[in-house]
C-alpha cells in the first residue's frame, strides 16, 4: 500500500485520501470501527478509540512518520534483525494469542515502553526463541508470560520475581534465555501492551473495590471492612485487609 500520503501535508487531497484508505485498511483488517490504535503523533498505537476520533487526531496532530509497517492495524510485522519473517497464523488465532489469556492487558499503562511497533516485532522475533536449546515445550516469551502470571496473580514483589528469574536461570541449562532482572521482564512484556493491575478485594472475596464499590470500605455482601484488623482488633484505616 503506497504510504507516501504520511508525509503529505494535512490540508491536501493525498492526505486526505490516505488517510481514508488507511481507516479503511485497519476496519477490514481488525473487523471493528471501535477498538483501534490511534497512530497520530501524540497517542503512537498506544491508545484505542473509535474511526471518528481516529480520524480527527490525525488531522489535528498527524500521523507517526515513524510508523512505516503498520503491524498494529493489520500488516503482517517484519524484524528488524535477521532475515524479516511474518507471525504465522493458525484458524485466525496468532501463536501468541495465549498471552492475553494469561495476562490481563490493559492498554492504558505501557509503563516506558511499547511506544515502537519495530520493538514490538524484534520482541516478537526474540520470544520465539526456546527456553533453552533444545527445549520445545516453551518459548522465551511463553514461559516468561507464565512467570509473570504468578507474579501478578501472589502480588510477588519486584524483588522477589528478580531473585525467582535468577534461580531460574542458574537452574536451567547454559544458554537459557530467561531474564535475569525484573526491568528486562517488564521491558519485554510492556513493549507488547501488557501490564496488570492490582485492585482492592473483600478478605470474604464477594467483591472488587472498583468501579461502583471503589469508595466503599465496608462490603455491601458480607458487611466486613477492607481495612485490615491488627492484634488489638482495631482497624488500621488505610491499610487494606
Amino acid at each position: 500500500m503506497d504510504k507516501s500520503w504520511m508525509h503529505s501535508d494535512r490540508r491536501s487531497k493525498a492526505y486526505e485520501f490516505g488517510v481514508e484508505a488507511f481507516l479503511n485498511f485497519a476496519v477490514e483488517n481488525l473487523l471493528t470501527t471501535t477498538h483501534i490504535r490511534c497512530p497520530c503523533v501524540k497517542c503512537v498505537n498506544l491508545k484505542l478509540f473509535g474511526v471518528g476520533i481516529i480520524r480527527d487526531h490525525v488531522y489535528f496532530n498527524g500521523i507517526d512518520q515513524s510508523y512505516k509497517n503498520w503491524t498494529f492495524h493489520g500488516e503482517p510485522w517484519e524484524a528488524t534483525t535477521n532475515a524479516s519473517r511474518n507471525v504465522e497464523e493458525d484458524d485466525g488465532h496468532s501463536r501468541y494469542s495465549f498471552v492475553s489469556e494469561e495476562i490481563d492487558m490493559d492498554d492504558n499503562d505501557f509503563g516506558d515502553f511499547g511506544s515502537d511497533p519495530y520493538e514490538f516485532a524484534n520482541v516478537i522475533g526474540d520470544g520465539d526463541q526456546p527456553v533453552y536449546p533444545g527445549y520445545r515445550k516453551y518459548t522465551k516469551l511463553s514461559a516468561l508470560v507464565k512467570l509473570y502470571n504468578l507474579k501478578a496473580k501472589h502480588g510477588m514483589s519486584d524483588v522477589c520475581f528478580t531473585e525467582l528469574l535468577i534461580l531460574q536461570g542458574d537452574l536451567l541449562p547454559e544458554g537459557n534465555t530467561i531474564p535475569t532482572s525484573m526491568y528486562e521482564a517488564k521491558k519485554t512484556l510492556c513493549a507488547l501492551g501488557l501490564s496488570y493491575e492490582k485492585m482492592h478485594a473483600c478478605p470474604n472475596d464477594c467483591i472488587l473495590y472498583r468501579k461502583e464499590y471503589e469508595d466503599s470500605t465496608n462490603c455491601p455482601t458480607c458487611g466486613i471492612s477492607m481495612w485490615k484488623e491488627g492484634k488489638d482488633s482495631i482497624l488500621k484505616e488505610g491499610v487494606p485487609a
